[in-house]
């Protein structure tokens, strides 16, 4: 039975509900950062010091943020982001989020330490989607990663470059968090109070990381897992990596976790289609600065070059609008729809991007506009952290 999701009204509504159902060790991956979290929280504080003008007496009938990425249409300039362990968040995760994306018009990306596998995702969808990969120490496997995205008619590849050492997330530590997920007495306490995900999860075949269990080299089942993944995230990725895994894909190539003006211009010349202002949502390097603040001098080196997109922060459709206004040609969201698939599943992630998309396109009227393409930074005023006139 389809659930009244109408009192759902903003995505901090579906963060409450998500963290009353989901096991804390899983919600905690999902809603924190690393080290001091300085910088996971200001990736969303900052959006919030950003004001728009009001516009008044102005025609608000006909409105549309329709646009493309990589030259793919959306409804709005919006992707689902790749995020690991989301099968967790929710059971079939991955495969929930990819129909409630395709349903609505925007890309599902998948990433590479998804609970649900390339073939899972590709099987239970009919729009192609995106797979996120990380580059691993055993490139036989990586590769085979590449040929079976191609296999599933994944139309875009996302590399993903700051992750090449992982963050220390200090709850994910506490919480015996690893891959697989230590069951504590703490751990095992906790899930006995949250039995509709345990059912869930009994009913589902997917409990593991199936883009990895089965293909890679030894690693057969759980137990042979933890060491392997330990030992396979390659610290020498460098952009020498960049044009070869291209060849490979030969298809549309997306960059995620550009933070710099040097690194954007290296990702332009790349030969890459997109890149992603993004600190990982706040995972990775603690006290740097938050995307949002990043987005503008990226925008200034490379815009004309290569499509820039943003994530990490993103709470609202107004802050999808701010980036826009900003430069972003698209958007990623992550804990967005996390909470909306911890909370009620794919109706969860349905009602997040209805959520976003209602925010967004009122937000644009109350600026003056009808289209998102005649959106520019016109609609800002000064923020605390730029002090001249946008």
């Amino acid at each position: 039975m389809k659930s009244d999701l109408s009192k759902m009204t903003c995505i901090e509504d579906l963060r409450l509900v998500a963290k009353r159902k989901m096991p804390r060790m899983f919600y905690d991956y999902i809603d924190s950062g690393s080290w001091t979290e300085t910088t996971y929280r200001e990736n969303t504080s900052d959006f919030k010091d950003i004001r728009f003008r009001q516009k008044v007496l102005v025609n608000m009938e006909g409105r549309s943020l329709e646009t493309k990425m990589i030259g793919q249409d959306v409804k709005m300039p919006v992707a689902i982001a790749p995020t690991g362990f989301t099968g967790m968040a929710h059971a079939d995760g991955e495969i929930l989020a990819a129909r409630a994306a395709e349903k609505f018009g925007i890309p599902f990306t998948l990433s590479t330490m998804s609970i649900c596998s390339i073939e899972d995702v590709a099987e239970n969808t009919s729009a192609p989607f995106w797979f996120q990969l990380y580059v691993m120490r055993d490139r036989e496997f990586m590769e085979n990663l590449i040929k079976r995205a191609k296999d599933a008619n994944c139309s875009a590849l996302v590399l993903t470059a700051d992750l090449q050492v992982l963050g220390q997330r200090h709850k994910d530590i506490k919480n015996g968090l690893s891959a697989p997920p230590k069951p504590t007495i703490a751990n095992l306490i906790n899930l006995a109070t949250k039995p509709e995900w345990c059912m869930k999860m009994l009913n589902t075949e997917r409990r593991t990381f199936r883009n990895i269990v089965g293909h890679a080299k030894n690693v057969g089942d759980l137990s042979s897992l933890s060491s392997w993944t330990s030992e396979q995230f390659d610290p020498r990725l460098s952009w020498d990596d960049v044009a070869r895994i291209k060849d490979l894909w030969g298809g549309k190539l997306i960059i995620k976790g550009i933070m710099e003006p040097e690194d954007a211009e290296k990702a332009a010349k790349s030969g890459a289609d997109a890149l992603v202002v993004s600190n990982h949502g706040g995972r990775q390097l603690d006290d740097t600065v938050s995307a949002i603040k990043a987005l503008p001098d990226v925008v200034s080196a490379v815009g004309s070059d290569i499509e820039v997109w943003m994530d990490s922060g993103i709470r609202s459709g107004q802050d999808i609008l701010k980036a826009w206004a900003l430069g972003a040609k698209g958007t990623m969201i992550g804990r967005a729809f996390l909470y909306g698939l911890g909370a009620y599943g794919e109706e969860g992630v349905t009602r997040a991007l209805e959520i976003l998309y209602k925010e967004m396109d009122i937000s644009m009227a109350f600026t003056g506009h009808r289209n998102i393409q005649d959106v520019d930074s016109s609609i800002l005023r000064s923020t605390r952290w730029h002090q001249d006139e946008f």
